[in-house]
């Protein structure tokens, strides 16, 4: 988003961007304020390093920054509502002036109004409304977009991934239209990494035009760094790259419409010379 809309409000600009993407998907930047996240845990946990962090990451092209408090990966050692703002709070702080997309990462209504209160424009709830029995709630109060995101408890390698995405989802956009929130305000997120196994995951990122076709909503893929590329390229957590760029742009022809990322950079080169691409055709 650019200065030619600096007299839209800054939701309107967001949503004028998101339904009309010149190329590519938005560029959403991770910036994880933890000790324990599985690819970055620590590095940027205090918030010094984490305003440096979400700067970089601006100036190599992120289109918005979704930041975080608590780990979702498994085993992730739980924080209070409490602790989880404690983290978050300094960087709101130091990026809600800059006219910024932010995103908040949590489950917990309390902090989701908090970060709202702060700045945030988007909540990313990686369990869809249906954790926290007032998420719903607090995002209808405001302008504020939601990520609903597909999440299981446990593995099951028989499941149906699109029979199981219109049960989640199904019961999710229930809890948001009881409360009010509009559908022009909500974006899913196919969960790949939560609750699947590796073959799920694929399907997952392979049938976003079922999941976009179903509900007519935006969609976000998440898969920066996951455990697939392990499994399938026997791959460490930092040798990532060159599958989630590959994920990412089979995610984009597929309809993804914002992929949430740890290498802003490398991924606005690769959309940006694919767009190059595509003009020669």
């Amino acid at each position: 988003m650019n200065d030619k809309s600096a007299g839209m409000g800054l939701a309107a600009r967001f949503h004028e961007t998101l339904m009309k993407r010149s190329h590519g998907p938005l560029v959403m930047g991770i910036v994880n304020v933890t000790p324990d996240s599985f690819s970055d845990g620590g590095r940027f946990a205090q918030a010094p390093e984490a305003l440096r962090h979400a700067q970089a990451l601006l100036a190599g092209g992120a289109d918005l920054l979704d930041i975080g408090g608590e780990s979702t990966r498994p085993g992730f050692s739980p924080v209070s509502p409490e602790e989880e703002w404690a983290r978050l709070s300094p960087i709101f702080s130091g990026l809600s002036a800059s006219g910024t997309v932010l995103s908040v990462d949590t489950t917990k209504a309390w902090v989701a109004a908090k970060a709202i209160s702060a700045g945030a424009l988007i909540v990313n709830d990686v369990w869809g409304f249906q954790a926290d029995p007032d998420m719903a709630h607090v995002v209808s109060q405001s302008e504020a977009y939601a990520v609903l995101m597909h999440n299981r408890v446990e593995v099951d390698g028989a499941l149906d991934v699109v029979a199981d995405w219109r049960r989640f989802f199904d019961a999710s956009l229930e809890l948001a239209q009881r409360a009010g929130v509009e559908s022009g305000r909500l974006i899913l997120d196919p969960g790949v990494g939560f609750g699947k196994t590796p073959d799920q995951n694929v399907q997952a990122i392979a049938r976003i035009r079922d999941l976009k076709a179903e509900y007519g909503l935006p969609v976000l893929l998440g898969l920066s760094r996951k455990s697939m590329f392990g499994h399938f390229l026997g791959r460490s957590v930092d040798e990532r790259l060159a599958g989630t760029l590959s994920a990412n742009l089979y995610g984009a022809r597929r309809g993804a419409d914002i992929v949430r990322v740890h290498d802003v950079r490398e991924h606005v080169d690769a959309f940006g010379m694919q767009h190059i691409l595509e003009r020669g055709e």
